[in-house]
């Protein structure tokens, strides 16, 4: 792969392939490509193609391949590992892949949806929900994300716990290969036991073994009810013991089941404007529970009220409130999904996003607080997430007062001193996020020697010239 800077006749090549209009040349139009939202990953780039067309895409690979040009595949932009921007160097070409987004078919015999890279996920839930159907990936950056790039990160969500995750959703896609090669695997089955799953090679590969053009993409049937109810817990291992609860009960009517600590909860609040908050009492530990129903919205509301009966005459929660609306319901989600941007105002943040048994959450969480005191004391545990599927997002915010990049200086400290624990309890140290720059140099010290031979293989095969996003997850 070269690392020198691009011929502006070269330029015009790829240029030429999607016309003018669709190649952004300028500072000022390319910028909001080369770094990602949060500042915190960014290059240069001199040049952003916007395809129209598999064909695009396709001719645009093989002349990547034949000049050995560096690309760089991007979706919405929204990632938080680096995997969507260039690096500083400046001499790779950002693919966008906005343009491809149509909807190509809704099947609601077959329960799929065929869709672009470039549709966005809020579009895919309006167009399900048009045809009475649901997709239930949900992420926070919905609006403005792409299934192209949910697709790339495997993109994990609030809805695991009961669909899976985006891999999990994913039955079939077209892929662009480096030599400009289509695969299309377009297909609707559930079952197939034809060789290798090519498929999975790329979903969660980051675009470093193609780019993904199109998917086929499971859809359910709507929920015709659904519950949400708050509880506030005294400890994890009580959440622990309510989840094992819900789980008994409800079985796969518990579409959710969030864990989060009081901190983040009253960072949540103030940032929404200091509303009432869900429980009149206060707690160290609260859980969001989320039940739909396939039957009716009495059936959902009897199935939580049944969960929280139980929890609360076995001690396992303090207290409870049910939310006795759409609208209601809304907004104790919103109270979950706003904690990230919540944390802003309160300084600096170093951010986990792990993964380990689901038995083992109480432990790792007493065991994580103990090292991050040892690390940084006075620093803000953060804690919340997934505890249904394991994924826990483990912040930490700077110290009440502290210098911002005093407390950023112990990033790779902290990291350590989170990964081990995760590490010992047979966990991820990448649960949904994906590894892009952030992580790449902890996963190649880390993992298995054996299994990184295994990804250097599957690379060098799809990618000898080494041209898909250089310097991501390898």
């Amino acid at each position: 792969m070269t690392s020198r800077a691009l011929d502006p006749a070269l330029l015009d090549r790829f240029a030429g392939i999607v016309g003018a209009a669709h190649a952004l040349r300028g500072d000022g139009d390319i910028a909001p490509y080369a770094r990602e939202p949060r500042g915190l990953w960014g290059g240069r780039s001199p040049l952003v193609l916007k395809p129209g067309s598999v064909d695009e895409v396709s001719r645009i690979l093989r002349l990547a391949t034949e000049t050995r040009t560096p690309i760089v595949p991007q979706g919405g932009n929204t990632g938080l590992v680096g995997g969507q921007v260039p690096r500083a160097a400046g001499n790779e070409i950002i693919v966008s892949l906005s343009r491809l987004n149509r909807m190509r078919e809704i099947d609601t015999l077959s329960n799929t949806v065929t869709v672009e890279a470039g549709v966005t996920l809020e579009a895919l839930h309006r167009a399900a929900a048009a045809a009475d159907r649901l997709y239930p990936l949900s992420l926070a950056s919905q609006g403005s994300c792409q299934i192209g790039g949910n697709l790339s990160s495997n993109a994990g969500g609030t809805a695991v716990l009961a669909y899976g995750n985006t891999r999990e959703l994913c039955l079939g896609v077209e892929v662009v290969l480096p030599t400009g090669e289509v695969f299309d695997d377009l297909r609707k089955l559930k079952k197939d036991n034809t060789g290798y799953d090519l498929k999975n090679l790329f979903v969660g590969a980051e675009g470093t073994l193609g780019i993904i053009t199109a998917a086929v993409l499971k859809i359910f049937p709507k929920p015709r009810g659904r519950a949400v109810a708050w509880a506030g817990v005294a400890s994890p291992h009580a959440a622990l013991e309510l989840f094992g609860l819900a789980s008994d009960f409800a079985g796969g009517s518990l579409t959710g089941f969030e864990l989060i600590g009081a901190l983040p909860l009253d960072f949540s609040l103030r940032f929404a404007g200091n509303p009432a908050p869900p429980l009149a009492g206060e707690w160290p530990w609260h859980v969001l529970v989320d039940i739909s129903s396939g039957r009716s919205q009495e059936d959902a509301r009897a199935i939580v009220e049944m969960v929280l009966a139980q929890a609360l005459e076995r001690g396992m929660a303090g207290d409870a409130a049910i939310a006795e609306s759409i609208a209601q319901g809304n907004a104790l989600w919103a109270l979950r999904e706003n904690i990230s941007d919540a944390q802003k105002p309160e300084g600096a943040s170093i951010k986990h996003d792990i993964s380990v048994p689901v038995a083992a959450i109480p432990g790792f969480i007493a065991r994580a607080a103990l090292e991050v005191e040892r690390v940084c004391p006075g620093a803000r545990v953060v804690c919340f997430g997934h505890m249904g599927d394991g994924n826990l997002h483990y912040n930490i915010s700077q110290p009440v007062g502290a210098d911002p990049q005093a407390f950023l200086a112990l990033y790779r400290q902290m990291n350590r001193a989170v990964h081990d624990i995760v590490r010992v309890l047979d966990g991820s140290i990448s649960a949904e996020h994906g590894i892009g720059q952030l992580k790449r140099d902890e996963l190649l010290a880390t993992a298995s020697p054996v299994g990184i031979d295994l990804m250097r293989r599957v690379k060098a095969a799809f990618d000898p010239e080494g041209i898909m996003n250089p310097g991501k997850v390898l």
